[in-house]
């Protein structure tokens, strides 16, 4: 399996909760290392050009509005196949579908609040990193 890097969004209801250190110990006792992370407050045009992808399903504006209440933690995520492994951490949308240990079946709220992001594929992946960090910004 090749390295790759993933994006992870730490969300407003894990940053609340003083949560980011537990959920990057899970990365990295996944064998992910974080390559680059920065704490920043999105603004509603932030969030809603982050998820344009969605903006034609239901649930768009409240989730750019959940994204730009609070800070997030967006960081960049390497390892090999980082891509499935962080989904695998991560666990399944819906936290009470989630697979026992992972981040969304011990820290989320509800499926809305569910605590992290993460890119689904190599393509996706380039353009959110792109879209929070610089090249400059990833130090590998």
């Amino acid at each position: 399996m090749a390295t790759e890097r993933t994006l992870s969004i730490i969300k407003p209801d894990a940053t609340r909760r003083n949560l980011t250190g537990k959920i990057n110990a899970k990365f990295e006792e996944a064998g992910l290392r974080i390559v680059a992370q920065k704490r920043i407050q999105l603004t509603m045009d932030q969030a809603g050009k982050f998820y344009e992808v969605h903006k034609d399903r239901p649930f768009y504006g409240e989730l750019c509005e959940f994204m730009a209440s609070a800070p997030v933690v967006a960081q960049v995520l390497e390892g090999e196949g980082a891509i499935a492994k962080n989904r695998e951490v991560m666990g399944a949308t819906n936290p009470a579908d989630a697979a026992d240990g992972t981040i969304r079946k011990d820290f989320a709220l509800s499926m809305g609040e569910n605590s992290v992001h993460g890119s689904d594929a190599p393509d996706t992946a380039a353009q959110e990193i792109a879209f929070f960090f610089s090249g400059l910004e990833l130090v590998g």
